[in-house]
This record gives C-alpha cells, structure tokens and sequence, in this order.
C-alpha cells in the first residue's frame, strides 16, 4: 500500500508542475521569442545607417544624415538646420535613392 502512495505522490507533483512548464513554453513562444527577434532586427537597422541614408526619428522628423559618430548621429533636416540625436531615435531608415518607408 505504501508503494501506491508515493507513487501517487510522485505523479501528482509532475501534474502540479507540467502545466507551468507548458505556460513557460506558451510564454515564450509568443511574446519573448518575438520581441527579441525584434530586437535583433532594430539594432541590425541600426548599426547599418550610412552617411547619406533618409531617416524618420520617432519623434516623427525627417532628415538626412550627415555624419555618424559612435552613439550619435547628426541629420540635416533643411538647408540651415542640422540636429544631434542619439542613434536609438531613428525609427526608420532608407537608402538616400529610396524613399522613406
């Protein structure tokens, strides 16, 4: 008789713990793979900005780059008026013979 209580005992901590282990994978799947595919993807955008490329910052400006430095960027925005951004404030970015997506 005892054999059968541990035994129970036993599966009923694999069936207490398999659900977490399921939500975990559930989890997973669904948000944390994808946001750090996303991730990856915006610093690979990121690191590819070349003097000369279109951006749009988050704040929703348009410019051209006109020099790259190691955090930041500077963007020509009209004839007279050039900005300083850190780099993480480009949304978007094209090639300066494309248009801005």
């Amino acid at each position: 008789m005892m054999e059968l209580a541990e035994g129970a005992a036993g599966g009923g901590f694999l069936g207490s713990i398999l659900p977490l282990v399921l939500m975990f994978a559930i989890f997973y799947f669904l948000l944390i793979r994808p946001q750090q595919k996303k991730a990856k993807q915006r610093n690979a955008m990121l690191a590819a900005v070349k003097k000369g490329d279109k951006v749009v910052t988050i704040g929703g400006i348009h410019g051209t780059v006109q020099e790259l430095r190691e955090d930041t960027v500077v963007l020509k925005i009209s004839e007279a008026t050039k900005v300083t951004l850190e780099r993480g404030a480009i949304s978007a970015v094209s090639n300066s013979d494309e248009e801005v997506k």
